[in-house]
């Protein structure tokens, strides 16, 4: 198979990654040990960044290509050996820009299984060093890295467990486009934990800024014109997992009002509000003056993906979800209680 089309194959959908919004330093690679040659599915745009490969020159071939005569056999089999066993590796590898440049670069490479124990996916979080940051800070001992790593694992493996069922019901390529864009709303996460601070250790986030830039990547994405969007979401600091959860649902429910909610319309409004409650609980509200709900239709619909998807996040918050019919359009309200305790 030519590379072009094992890229279209495995490719986390290009077309849907937020290009003007992906702008951390965090370099992420995602590979499908299930596949021919574990190919890369998804990379960040901090790993173009670090690489000089954009992502379509990188999805679809194997991670050995950024290796070149001046990577250490040693570190190269150590990686190999970790793969193979399906372990967590750490390495320190000379790696080659696309110019043929060559940079040090930490790899920290951990399996990502599901529910069943099936592995999915590897994770790869690279970080570039200096010699000086190699003698300063050696291999082992970079604890921010590898809470960055911790993070990322955790929340891709409940993702991978949320959208298990679509590896049955569709082709690789629908169920990898439709992890994409879950995938970027980490991605915006993890941003947020790192932009101000240089670190994610932090164990709680601002859910203002956080959902303002989900909001304003979901628009990025499906809006188009005539459709206006509003955001207004009051800034709190709430802990990060409730954060993950509240931003997946965020993106699924504008996503699927995007989708279905201005049918045949040329203009509407999309509006998500979030605020703070007086008794300190969480309520954001995705509302819209589209079309409505046919009065036949129940949502989430337990039969589809996205539905099971919501219900899931939505258990784990402990949360209540309302869905009315207004006027005009359609009202989705989720109330997260103040002392959640999430799954």
């Amino acid at each position: 198979m030519d590379q072009q089309k094992m890229a279209r194959m495995t490719a986390l959908s290009e077309d849907e990654a937020i290009s003007a919004l992906s702008q951390s330093d965090i370099a992420m690679v995602l590979t499908n040990p299930n596949l021919d040659d574990n190919p890369i599915v998804y990379v960040s745009r901090g790993f173009e960044r670090m690489t000089g490969y954009a992502g379509p020159a990188a999805l679809g071939r194997n991670c050995r290509f950024l290796q070149g005569k001046g990577s250490d056999p040693d570190a190269v089999a150590k990686l190999r050996k970790g793969i193979e066993n399906r372990e967590d590796v750490a390495v320190d590898l000379v790696n080659y820009r696309a110019n043929g440049e060559t940079f040090h670069n930490r790899l920290l490479v951990s399996p990502i299984l599901n529910s069943e124990g099936e592995l999915t996916f590897f994770l790869g979080v690279q970080k570039e060093m200096t010699a000086k940051d190699l003698a300063k800070d050696p291999l082992g001992s970079d604890e921010a890295l590898r809470e960055i790593q911790h993070r990322i694992k955790n929340h891709l493996a409940m993702i991978v467990g949320l959208i298990r069922m679509q590896r049955r019901q569709a082709s690789d390529t629908e169920a990898f486009n439709a992890l994409a864009r879950r995938v970027e709303s980490l991605q915006l996460l993890y941003e947020e934990m790192t932009g101000r601070s240089g670190t994610s250790n932090s164990d709680t986030i601002s859910l203002g800024s956080y959902l303002s830039r989900v909001g304003t990547a979901i628009a990025h994405l499906d809006g188009r014109a005539g459709i206006r969007v509003n955001i207004d979401v009051d800034e709190m600091d709430v802990p990060v997992d409730m954060a993950v959860r509240l931003g997946l649902v965020v993106s699924e429910v504008m996503t699927n009002a995007f989708q279905h909610a201005f049918e045949g319309r040329d203009a509407g409004i999309l509006d998500l509000r979030v605020n703070r409650l007086s008794s300190g609980a969480v309520r954001a509200m995705v509302s819209d003056d589209g079309v409505g709900l046919p009065d036949d239709v129940e949502w989430p619909d337990i039969n589809s993906l996205g539905g099971r998807i919501v219900l899931g996040l939505i258990d784990g918050l402990n949360a209540t979800l309302d869905v009315t019919r207004g006027a005009a359009g359609t009202i989705v309200t989720l109330d997260v209680p103040a002392a959640t305790d999430m799954d």
